[in-house]
């Protein structure tokens, strides 16, 4: 039997304690939250909650709230979340803007007992989130090891300690004011231990007195990295390759919308050639939650192991409404979706962009951009995520620069490939280039998607000679029709993603086909 993994951390309050793990997730934010009337109303109600948790407490926890309340009553927090209001952001990206530009400065600071107070604020911000959706942040079960990045003042006042349990944080200070209120309750703490991964209820054992954290066998420490390099943006592995009858080599990927989905990958499989992250993203709200992103994006890629996985971001709009967003003019088929909203809201690509960035630890991530048009739009969403990785790294928070491709949905960029220097590889959606090529709506689409084929095959025969020898994909309906394989091979294509269901059906036509589309002898 593995013996169990111990884990070097910082002591911040001694003693030992054991018991289940409990994982701290972010606050889910609020599905509609209206205007900047009812983030009054939730920082008032958050200030009353304070109050009601500093009745009775000792010196140094009234301090803390005292201090809590201060920020939430102070005229330029509330300013700057308006002027960002003002500015046509959602209200909740409002606040979480502004809440995260302050943490950013204090977590940045020289002074260890001024980045000490980055939880804090993070504390109050949560707070109000929690206050917006109606579900304030619940409590965890007595007896419990908190295990989390850190932890809000609050939450530690909040729990009864009388029944044991102890404290181990990813970050965290021994100068927090965690610390100081474990130290005085005498609250096994330990910080600095790195992330690591655990199940709820896994049994953990918190040694304060050493400074070390004991995880059941089977559980595993996750180093952090610095960011990297950009690599040449091959998404293609050997893993699940197959061969044409003349011993052309395929790759067939799987395509998925929802993370469980990822239970769909086999030996066999290549990788997630497309995942649709806006099916896992329904909410403003969702669109907001960084670490609940992060969660989704880090369990579809650990599943994968060492296969490739490309994420796509965010395409809402058009017959993808994201709730919360529904007064944004000309959410049409062709109007303000994809890229173009993305860009229009860069509050919304900002969130992804970080999560997405701290996910590419977890697994060979890659990043397309969904309904790109014109090259400069990559240009701009690739400064988005440079920004953010700049920050993040200024934060101490381990993450890594994807690949970072483009999906070739509009016949304007399919025509222009080779102007797009600055993407990593193409991905060819057929859907909507059928649909635009055509001129259907998107729920006519079928009648006219027979007659629009060869158009289509043309057009995607001229552009895969325009990527410059950057991998190439396709992943649209037509990759899971065996009827269009001929075609598309024809046109030089060598990496498929279909939906899981359709992969075995693609699998045997591709093997009874030459690399030219043609049928093998004796087939």
């Amino acid at each position: 039997m593995a013996a169990p993994l111990r884990l070097t951390a910082k002591s911040a309050s001694p003693g030992i304690a054991s018991g289940p793990a409990f994982l701290a997730e972010e606050p889910k934010a609020p599905s509609a939250a209206g205007g900047y009337g009812a983030l009054e109303k939730a920082i008032d109600i958050s200030i009353g909650e304070l109050e009601r948790l500093a009745e009775g407490a000792d010196a140094e926890s009234r301090d803390i709230i005292d201090f809590q309340i201060e920020v939430l009553r102070d005229p330029s927090i509330a300013e700057a979340t308006g002027a960002r209001m003002e500015a046509d952001e959602n209200v909740v990206f409002a606040w979480v803007a502004t809440l995260d530009a302050y943490i950013g400065e204090l977590e940045t600071a020289d002074e260890e007992q001024m980045r000490a107070r980055a939880v804090d604020i993070l504390d109050i911000r949560n707070r109000v989130l929690g206050a917006l959706a109606g579900t304030p942040i619940a409590d965890f079960p007595p007896g419990s090891v908190f295990v989390g990045k850190d932890m809000e003042p609050s939450r530690f006042l909040a729990h009864d300690w009388s029944k044991g349990g102890g404290i181990a944080l990813f970050a965290g200070s021994t100068a927090g004011h965690v610390a100081l209120l474990a130290r005085a309750k005498s609250v096994p703490m330990v910080v600095g231990t790195g992330r690591f991964s655990a199940a709820d209820g896994d049994p953990v054992r918190v040694d304060g007195d050493t400074g070390a954290v004991i995880l059941q066998a089977g559980s595993m420490l996750i180093p952090p990295l610095a960011p990297a390099q950009e690599p040449a943006g091959d998404t293609q592995t050997t893993g699940g390759e197959l061969r044409t009858a003349d011993g052309v080599p395929i790759l067939l990927s799987i395509n998925i919308n929802d993370p469980a989905e990822i239970e769909a990958l086999d030996p066999a499989t290549a990788g997630v050639g497309l995942m649709r992250s806006e099916f896992s993203v329904a909410s403003v709200a969702d669109a907001a939650n960084e670490e609940r992103q992060l969660a989704i994006y880090r369990r579809v890629l650990e599943q994968a192991g060492d296969r490739p996985v490309t994420i796509r971001m965010l395409d809402i709009g058009g017959d993808k409404p994201l709730a919360g967003l529904e007064d944004l003019p000309a959410l049409s088929a062709s109007g303000l979706r994809g890229i173009r909203l993305l860009l229009a809201r860069p509050e919304i690509a900002r969130v992804q962009a970080r999560a997405l960035l701290r996910a590419a630890v977890f697994g060979r991530l890659s990043v397309m951009l969904p309904m790109v048009t014109f090259p400069d739009e990559i240009d701009r969403m690739r400064d988005i995520f440079r920004e953010a990785a700049e920050k993040l790294g200024r934060r101490a928070l381990p993450h890594r620069m994807p690949p970072i491709g483009m999906m070739v949905e509009v016949p304007a960029a399919a025509l222009m490939l080779d102007t797009f220097g600055s993407a990593a590889f193409f991905s060819f959606g057929t859907n909507d280039l059928t649909q635009y090529l055509a001129a259907s709506a998107r729920d006519h689409i079928d009648a006219d998607a027979g007659k629009a084929a060869p158009a289509v095959l043309r057009l995607l025969a001229q552009a895969v000679k325009l990527t410059a020898g950057k991998p190439v994909s396709i992943c649209g309906d037509m990759a899971g029709d065996p009827r269009h394989l001929p075609g598309l091979l024809a046109a030089g294509l060598r990496h498929f993603s279909v939906a899981p269901a359709r992969r075995p059906a693609i699998r045997s036509a591709i093997i009874g086909l030459n690399a030219d589309g043609t049928r093998a002898a004796g087939e």
